[in-house]
């Protein structure tokens, strides 16, 4: 059985949402990175007690990682079985954290929130994933 015959050719754009992903991680990691070296923070210390936007810029990484791995299942669940949706919600999402990124990066945290309209993407492919087990128990 090959993989290109199970899965539904639109399958292929949330690949390229995957990718995109991808991108918008090594984004912000160089910014990190940048930040280290602009803020001369040295590893492995995570955040400075003296540069807040430095931890504007830290956390902006780590909060996208610490909700990544759930966004990723959520995003393969349902892009199996709704993948044009899917990689539409997918693209709100990650697109949102670059605009949570540039918030934050700022140096005022409440800014960070220029992204919230991530959540669309986010609860979108949580409310995909819910029918797709719904279907496979015949529920509907």
């Amino acid at each position: 059985m090959d993989v290109l015959t199970v899965l539904p050719p639109s399958f292929g754009y949330a690949i390229f949402i995957y990718l995109y992903s991808w991108i918008m991680l090594g984004y912000l990691a160089v910014k990190v990175g940048a930040g280290r070296k602009k803020y001369d923070v040295k590893y492995p210390t995570m955040y400075s007690d003296k540069e807040p936007v430095f931890n504007c810029i830290q956390r902006a990484h780590q909060n996208t990682l610490e909700v990544y791995p759930q966004w990723l299942l959520f995003q393969t669940i349902a892009a199996l079985v709704y993948p044009l949706s899917a990689s539409v919600l997918g693209a709100i999402w990650v697109t949102s954290r670059f605009s949570y990124a540039w918030g934050y990066y700022t140096g005022d945290p409440a800014k960070r929130m220029n992204g919230a309209y991530g959540y669309i993407g986010y609860f979108g492919v949580i409310i995909l994933s819910i029918s797709v087990g719904l279907q496979l128990l015949g529920v509907f």
